[in-house]
């Protein structure tokens, strides 16, 4: 088995060089920089305190293209209910935090790190990163957070507090994705609740051949602000 341990230079190895199981690098830091020739490149990091940061690029890649984003009769009913009020880039830190806190099945901990939280605020006041935040009465409820770059939506983590909050976040993130003509969301593992709503596996070489593409139009830089109606 072949890790590659990264050096002080913003560089990674070619992600078809990968184990099965995603790991392909240790190592290295969290500067923006990094972060950003990482997914450029497909790949991510991925690890818990106390371990050295590990950089991932499995095989297959599970998507998200906007056109199949598949919204069940019940999310459809509470995005018509107007229950939760869904806005970007409002509170990305109180997002990413609320993210590092849920608790998830079969895990005891949390990759999202005191690190990582650091790291994409600054990537947020770069412009790179985004959230999407679903409220009840001013409070916060749910909400998805990720980085961006060309015509792609990198998801990183989400949260809830209240049913369906999570998803109605996505869901309208994605409607506002889709009207600015963004090719994917990377979800890059599959999780029943995004193969729910329309996530897919897609091999890796195709992913990355995608994300080459999608890497020669304009990032959409700055804070977003939400253009479209959520009710689908």
């Amino acid at each position: 088995m072949t890790i590659y341990r990264l050096g002080p230079e913003p560089v990674f190895p070619p992600p078809s060089e990968a184990e099965p199981s995603g790991w392909l690098a240790v190592g290295g830091d969290l500067s923006s920089p990094r972060l950003l020739a990482a997914y450029a490149a497909g790949i991510f990091p991925w690890y818990e305190d106390p371990q050295p940061i590990l950089w991932f690029s499995p095989d297959p890649r599970w998507l998200l293209l906007p056109a199949e984003l598949h919204v069940s009769r019940r999310l459809a009913r509470t995005l018509r209910q107007h229950k939760l009020e869904v806005t970007l880039d409002t509170a990305f830190g109180r997002v990413i935090r609320a993210c590092a806190s849920a608790r998830r099945a079969g895990a005891s901990g949390t990759w999202i790190t005191p690190a990582m939280v650091t790291a994409y605020e600054e990537l947020f006041a770069l412009g790179f990163a985004h959230s999407a935040e679903a409220w009840v009465g001013g409070e916060l409820v749910g909400g998805v957070y990720g980085v961006s770059l060309g015509g792609g939506f990198f998801a990183e983590s989400m949260f809830r507090l209240r049913s369906d909050a999570s998803k109605v976040a996505l869901a309208t993130l994605v409607r506002q994705l889709a009207a600015w003509g963004f090719d994917f969301v990377d979800c890059q593992l599959r999780t029943p609740h995004l193969e729910g709503l329309g996530a897919r596996g897609w091999p890796r070489a195709a992913f990355l051949r995608q994300l080459r593409a999608t890497l020669q139009r304009e990032t959409r830089r700055g804070r977003w602000r939400l253009a479209v109606d959520p009710v689908i």
